[in-house]
């Protein structure tokens, strides 16, 4: 069974990873911009979205993956001299293979941070382009409420992939409108409490991703998700649709 990977950081990632990857199944993956660095200054943001388009998918596609790429600046990226990335921001959205703004978002709540959200939120809308945004580690419930009145006053909520959700905050997000990302990475999700989560709640609107970056990952962890959903009995419509078929359909891939 062909799947995606909904939400990677790539340029964390060994080459290998990539191997792994298309051997265990995963055809297409996508990376999103963050903060692997101090970004402090405008031309490091977009030196970051020039290698994700240029090393990033290169290294991915020689070993079988197809990489897609979503470019935003992520609510720890924020430079001081931000306003020359959101101005380049719609252009480079056109890309080839960029397929979404992302991944943006709330982190701490800060004026900034919400000034900044809304002002990618307004270009996604304009464009017409996929979203996908952050959900944090800390105060996560809080934090996500706030963003999901955000988006609400901004952008329709179809164009936007919420993502990290978990069962501290899907009593939040399971009416919200739009797709629900489920991070299966370790301190995040195991496969096993992503399987109690879909048996609670289904797979429509649901995509898998690994989130896998600097952090502690696992470039397996969708693979060994579908794994555990065929243990559990899930038909294979049901698995298609939360490890491919949503997110192809949300992507547009």
């Amino acid at each position: 069974m062909f799947m995606i990977d909904a939400h990677i950081h790539a340029d964390c990632r060994p080459y290998e990873d990539f191997e792994q990857m298309a051997v265990a199944g995963i055809e297409s993956a996508v990376t999103l911009a963050h903060d692997p660095l101090p970004m402090s200054a405008s031309a490091v943001v977009l030196d970051h979205f020039h290698h994700m388009l240029k090393n990033d998918r290169k290294r991915a596609t020689e070993n079988g993956v197809e990489l897609y790429v979503a470019l935003g600046v992520h609510p720890r990226s924020i430079c001081p001299d931000v306003e020359v990335v959101l101005e380049r921001l719609p252009a480079l959205l056109q890309e080839e293979k960029v397929v979404a703004l992302g991944e943006v978002g709330l982190e701490t709540t800060s004026p900034e941070e919400q000034e900044i959200f809304k002002k990618q939120l307004q270009i996604a809308e304009d464009l017409k382009k996929k979203v996908v945004v952050h959900t944090p580690r800390t105060n996560k419930w809080e934090v996500t409420q706030k963003t999901l009145y955000i988006i609400e006053e901004s952008i329709n909520p179809k164009l936007v992939q919420l993502d990290h959700v978990d069962h501290s905050i899907i009593d939040l997000t399971r009416e919200f409108g739009g797709q629900m990302g489920l991070t299966v990475q370790p301190l995040k999700v195991t496969p096993s409490e992503a399987v109690e989560l879909l048996t609670e709640y289904g797979c429509d609107g649901f995509s898998l991703d690994s989130d896998m970056s600097s952090s502690p990952s696992d470039p397996l962890s969708v693979p060994k998700t579908v794994h555990q959903l065929k243990l559990g009995g899930f038909s294979d419509k049901d698995i298609k649709l939360v490890s491919k078929k949503n997110a192809a359909r949300f992507y547009g891939i």
